[in-house]
């Protein structure tokens, strides 16, 4: 398995697919995932000539299940030195969720010319916790039953989330994908049940505002309207006015997970962007 070793001494595991010379095109994935969400992305990138990049968040995945630096500063210190290993230069950030939040700190940090246009999608940024400054986010109580459940039964909770909102099976008349289902439940379960928890931290408290008001690149800010895991009204909307150069498209009853139930909306509007 492809891997590199940070400083600390963390393996971070990734795949690396088609020509080194091509733009790459790397995916950070959300909680608590995989490299192995984006493979119907890094299948059709790859197919239009890019080089697409998927690594494993450290605690998920196939990367190290370390027990400390499960906070979002170490995760964009990751994705620092996996660039910086593999040279990528020019390249196109891709987040979901969490993996937002990750792409859109990196990009802010990145040295100049590794980075030339972020995608994000169901982002977490600004910040998802209520706060006296961010009234509209949701309140710690919801967070806190995220760290419950996933202590009291991981196996369970990660069959719960995708059976229900984060897909939006949940909703009256949808076509519920098993497949989806069981994936992401293999995803979640080969990860640290340590990092996971901590993790939620990570994603909810983090705050991404100064991040968004530092990219200079293009960002092109892509939400689902029924997305029940990270409200639009206090993500998408709010991050557009925070961007110095963003765009922002948003998918009339599509869910948390757009990118997985409906690819053939998402990729080609990535790839629009990424060509334009």
């Amino acid at each position: 398995m492809a891997s590199i070793t940070t400083k600390d001494g963390t393996r971070i595991f990734y795949k690396d697919w088609g020509p080194r010379d091509a733009q790459p095109v790397v995916f950070h994935h959300g909680w608590p995932l995989s490299g192995d969400d984006w493979d119907n992305q890094m299948l059709f990138f790859l197919s239009k000539g890019y080089r697409v990049i998927a690594h494993d968040r450290r605690g998920h995945g196939r990367s190290d299940q370390t027990d400390t630096g499960n906070d979002m500063d170490t995760y964009v210190a990751d994705v620092a030195e996996l660039a910086e290993a593999l040279d990528l230069r020019n390249a196109v950030h891709v987040g979901h969720s969490t993996g937002g939040g990750e792409a859109v700190r990196y990009a802010a940090r990145a040295t100049q010319g590794r980075v030339a246009k972020v995608v994000t999608l169901g982002a977490v940024p600004p910040i998802m916790l209520r706060t006296e400054a961010n009234p509209e986010g949701l309140p710690m109580e919801v967070f806190d039953g995220f760290r419950a459940a996933l202590a009291a039964n991981r196996s369970q909770f990660f069959l719960d989330v995708p059976s229900g909102p984060f897909y939006g099976f949940n909703r009256a008349g949808a076509e519920v994908n098993e497949g989806l289902i069981r994936n992401w439940w293999r995803q979640g379960m080969t990860g640290s049940a340590k990092a996971h928890y901590d993790c939620i931290a990570a994603f909810s408290e983090t705050d991404f505002t100064a991040d968004l008001e530092a990219i200079t690149q293009p960002v092109l800010v892509m939400h689902g309207e029924d997305d029940q895991v990270v409200p639009l009204a206090d993500s998408a909307l709010k991050a557009i006015d925070l961007l110095p150069n963003g765009t922002l498209k948003t998918y009339p009853g599509l869910s948390h997970g757009m990118f997985a139930t409906h690819p053939e909306i998402i990729n080609p509007d990535i790839l629009a962007f990424i060509e334009g």
